[in-house]
């Protein structure tokens, strides 16, 4: 199964490039890979095949696949009618179509998704998959993406389906947690736990399959999907994505199908949503989107079918599934035949094309007897099971059983008159032909994967038996008994007498087709004017609230956030223990004066006019903060506090030069009591959660582990720099990736049009004299009495020494206090250095790259390690130590991590020197 996975992966990844070597014709090529995928499906029908990967063991996140019954059935409409998909594809684009590659990408990744889906035995995992196949499906359906309803349709599709999923995660996590397993084949097996919990979570994922499957009242996105090619019309919306949901209820109906929300939720929804759609139906003129409300319809007849839960109706439902999957991709290539040929889609144009396509037309009526429920194919056994099975219902009670039995007759009039709709519509010839109306004729390779289907739907008619023979096993999952079987001709009963009734009363429906729904059909509402409205009124409710909470003063967006910091925490301590709190004022004197001097420092803060001064004072507070932790024996957050803190003291300096020294009289804020109030809230509330926090807790602290742990999984001596490159190394990887984004934010926002590069040269400037004697190469562009010679002696006696002793902090952070964050910052330091004795053609001279690439190979790298030990079978970020004996040097002992460090190294001196260019080196431009 992992195979087949990868062969699609892979396959997705070729797409673009073949396609651009062999043009269209490269989609008859990757349609070897369902159709191979298929062999293997084939090959192990009727056997139970497991696979195990370890990926995330600690949250349930293995890469479990089970193939059984269903999945088979599943697969064989996923990768089958995926395989003819493609080969249609080949001739249905035109040759040169823009964004064919992509095209051919994203429907090969979508098959390996769906695969991914239905084999899924992890419910985490199968929730990737689903939200994966949301995300293709959003992109196929976009495809022309130039086109207005396109966008539209891709949105709202993305939107309802994305929202579905979501809701469906809260429950599989509710499940999963009831159950003390994500498994699926763990849950199935076990009893249903009491409690509503279970009732909850159940109900939820209930709502991302209805929503998946376009089940009332989240059915009016498959319509509008129909501005996607008729390819994928043809495959996500007929045989594969909307089965995603049908998929799902079948799989939980063996353990669910007896619990509360299970029929109340599903049963009436499934008949509405059958009895709506076969309705609108009969209202539209476009060939496509009569199949699309066929659809729509039948996907509720499904839903309803699998939701009964005995095993007559669940092996129905299957055969109705499949039957479903093999008629209506049929219908829609043929539909694209149509549109191809003849330059529209609208039946009330269309006139006589049963005689100028009559191979065409026999496809059709062949698929579209099967639609319709009538022998001998594979839709009319289905549909004769379905009546059979809700016949011998015994789990329902007997007026539901008849009500169900009456919505699934009419439900299946309508089917029966849409389709002889369609029919006539397309080939049919009409009192008034348009004379404008053209016809080319298709080739072989257009017609043969609908004929393929059409003909394997006649044959799944006349060989029922043996269809039930590879239906049958899923439906015995079910508890009661598996009374009926698949058969042609069940002799005269209830449900053929139905089915009489049935063809009859479509019929006349047909016959009276011009007069359905013409003032009563805006009484049922329209589900896509609700759907804007709703939008609508999301947009209004977000605007209100943006405007009361973020009125655009910085001073109310901060007393917000920090009164939520003092109230809800407090609110909620006060609920909760209140005992076992044990303060000391200080360890040492020393404490409490260094203590005092940042009370004091920061006082000073909120008085000085200076802003120099009133940033300096905040320093102290800072470098405070580093000796306090120095005297606690943390050398390396130590370090690194004064590093930040010298750096961000001199980036004040930067941005101070552009105002002027003092604060004016007029922009002075007289002291505000609220405002200290809040301050010293804050203060407090985080001192006393930091004391409750430490009294509530009941086990040893897991610090007590970590230096041990830091040496024999990280085989480093310095905890610190281990956790951050290899423990929770995940969490580093996601910092910096913050520092790239705020990197390139404070350059957009400074620059607002471009970047503006790699600081220039001295040698770039007009001015330059290369003849001229200077300390540093910059200083020739200025005169001596602008710049400070001490300063230009110092930088150049000392970059070098600081350079090195970056190297050095870097190399012995994994035993020693530093590692690539400090080393980082003291390569910063160093360029700042550098600018500040030679402006911003000294900053070019001391590193001329282009502080974008710089952050780019430093996430680059340290998110490539994550990716060489997946490669290598080991989990991601996981370190490896490698030992080598080299001349001179001796025995060496290299780890991985280090690689991820120098990531780490290259985005901090990238986020240093993008901050000099960007904050000093444009001001110095512009000042200049």
């Amino acid at each position: 199964m992992l195979a087949v996975l990868l062969a699609h992966a892979l396959a997705a990844a070729l797409a673009p490039v073949g396609v651009r070597l062999l043009g269209r014709n490269a989609f008859y090529l990757f349609a070897l890979v369902p159709l191979g995928s298929l062999g293997w499906v084939l090959a192990h029908w009727g056997t139970t095949v497991r696979s195990h990967t370890a990926w995330a063991p600690q949250i349930s996140m293995d890469i479990d696949l089970r193939f059984d019954s269903l999945a088979a059935v599943m697969s064989v409409l996923v990768l089958g009618v995926g395989a003819l998909i493609l080969a249609y594809c080949g001739r249905y684009f035109d040759r040169g179509e823009a964004r064919l590659g992509v095209f051919a990408a994203e429907l090969i990744a979508f098959a390996g998704a769906m695969f991914g889906l239905v084999t899924s035995d992890n419910t985490l995992l199968l929730f990737v998959f689903w939200e994966i196949t949301t995300v293709l499906s959003f992109l196929l359906v976009g495809h022309y993406a130039e086109r207005a309803i396109s966008r539209r349709a891709a949105i709202q599709a993305l939107l309802v389906t994305g929202a579905g999923g979501l809701t469906m995660l809260v429950g599989i996590v509710v499940l999963g947690l009831r159950y003390d397993s994500f498994l699926l084949s763990d849950i199935l097996a076990a009893p249903v736990p009491d409690g509503t919990a279970v009732s909850v979570g159940l109900a939820l994922v209930l709502v991302g399959a209805i929503s998946k499957s376009a089940i009332v009242p989240l059915h009016f996105w498959l319509p509008g999907a129909m501005a996607a090619p008729t390819p994928v019309s043809a495959y996500l919306h007929a045989a594969a994505m909307v089965k995603a949901g049908i998929y799902l209820v079948a799989r939980l109906a063996p353990a669910f199908a007896q619990t509360p929300p299970w029929h109340l939720v599903l049963l009436p929804l499934g008949l509405a949503t059958l009895l709506l759609a076969g309705w609108r139906a009969m209202q539209v003129h476009d060939l496509k989107l009569v199949l699309a409300f066929g659809t729509v319809s039948q996907l509720g007849l499904l839903i309803t079918m699998m939701a009964v839960g005995t095993p007559d109706a669940a092996l129905a439902g299957l055969a109705l599934l499949v039957a479903h999957g093999l008629f209506k991709a049929s219908l829609f290539m043929v539909v694209g035949i149509i549109d191809h040929g003849a330059g529209t889609r609208d039946l009330r144009r269309l006139s006589g094309l049963g005689r100028r396509a009559p191979w065409l037309c026999a496809i059709a009526v062949t698929a579209a007897l099967s639609m319709a429920g009538l022998p001998p194919l594979l839709g009319f056994v289905g549909k004769e099971s379905a009546l059979g099975a809700l016949w011998s219902a015994d789990v329902l009670a007997d007026p539901v059983r008849v009500a169900m039995l009456a919505a699934v007759a009419i439900g299946s009039a309508f089917t029966v008159a849409y389709s002889i709709r369609f029919v006539w519509g397309a080939f049919g010839v009409t009192a008034n032909p348009d004379p404008s109306m053209r016809w080319h004729a298709p080739g072989p390779l257009l017609l043969g994967p609908p004929a393929v289907l059409a003909v394997a739907g006649l044959a799944g008619g006349l060989g029922a038996s043996s269809v039930d023979g590879w239906l049958s096993p899923y439906a015995a999952t079910l508890p009661g008994v598996l009374d009926t079987h698949l058969a042609l001709w069940h002799g005269v009963n209830g449900p053929l007498v139905l089915t009489v009734f049935v063809v009859a009363a479509g019929v006349a429906l047909f016959l009276i087709r011009s007069r359905i729904g013409e003032p009563v059909h805006p009484r049922l509402g329209n589900a896509d004017r609700n759907y804007d409205a709703a939008l609508r009124a999301m947009d209004k409710l977000s605007l209100r609230i943006t405007g009361t909470v973020q009125s655009g003063s910085l001073p109310v967006s901060q007393a917000m956030i920090l009164g939520t910091l003092v109230v809800l925490p407090t609110v909620m301590l006060a609920f909760g223990t209140r005992t076992g709190v044990e303060l000391r004022l200080w360890d040492s004197p020393l404490q409490a004066a260094i203590g005092a001097i940042m009370v004091a420092m920061a006082l000073a803060a909120t008085v000085l006019r200076n802003r120099l001064a009133s940033v300096l004072v905040v320093g102290v507070t800072g470098y405070g903060c580093g000796v306090i932790f120095a005297l606690h024996g943390a050398p390396d957050l130590a370090l690194t506090q004064f590093l930040v803190e010298t750096l961000t003291l001199v980036i004040f300096v930067l941005v101070l030069r552009a105002f002027p020294a003092e604060i004016a009289e007029n922009q002075a804020t007289a002291f505000k009591v609220r405002r200290a109030l809040l301050a010293v809230g804050v203060g407090v509330a985080v001192a006393v959660l930091a004391a409750f926090a430490s009294a509530a807790r009941h086990s040893e602290p897991i610090w007590t582990a970590i230096p041990d742990a830091a040496y024999t999984i990280g085989a480093g001596k310095n905890a610190v720099n281990v956790l951050l490159v290899d423990i929770r190394a995940w969490d580093t990887l996601g910092e910096i990736s913050v520092l790239v984004v705020a990197a390139t934010g404070v350059a957009s926002l400074v620059f607002r049009s471009r970047r503006f590069g790699s600081a220039p040269r001295a040698a770039d400037a007009p001015d330059y004299d290369p003849d001229k004697v200077s300390w540093l190469p910059a200083a020739r562009l200025d005169d001596r009495r602008e710049r400070s010679m001490v300063l230009q002696i110092t930088t150049r006696l000392i970059f070098p020494t600081v350079m090195m002793l970056s190297v050095y902090f870097f190399f012995s952070g994994h035993n020693a206090p530093g590692g690539g964050f400090a080393g980082g910052l003291i390569a910063g330091l160093a360029l700042t250095l550098r600018y500040l004795a030679g402006g911003r053609y000294e900053l070019g001279e001391a590193l001329p790259v282009d502080a974008g690439h710089l952050l780019g190979a430093g996430l680059t790298l340290a998110a490539g390690t994550a990716t060489a030990s997946l490669l290598l079978g080991a989990p991601p970020l996981s370190s490896a130590i490698i030992e080598v004996t080299l001349p001179v040097l001796g025995d060496i002992k290299l780890v991985t991590a280090l690689f991820f460090d120098l990531g780490v190294y290259l985005v901090v001196v990238g986020l240093v020197l993008d901050v000099l260019r960007s904050l000093g080196a444009r001001l110095d431009k512009e000042l200049g």
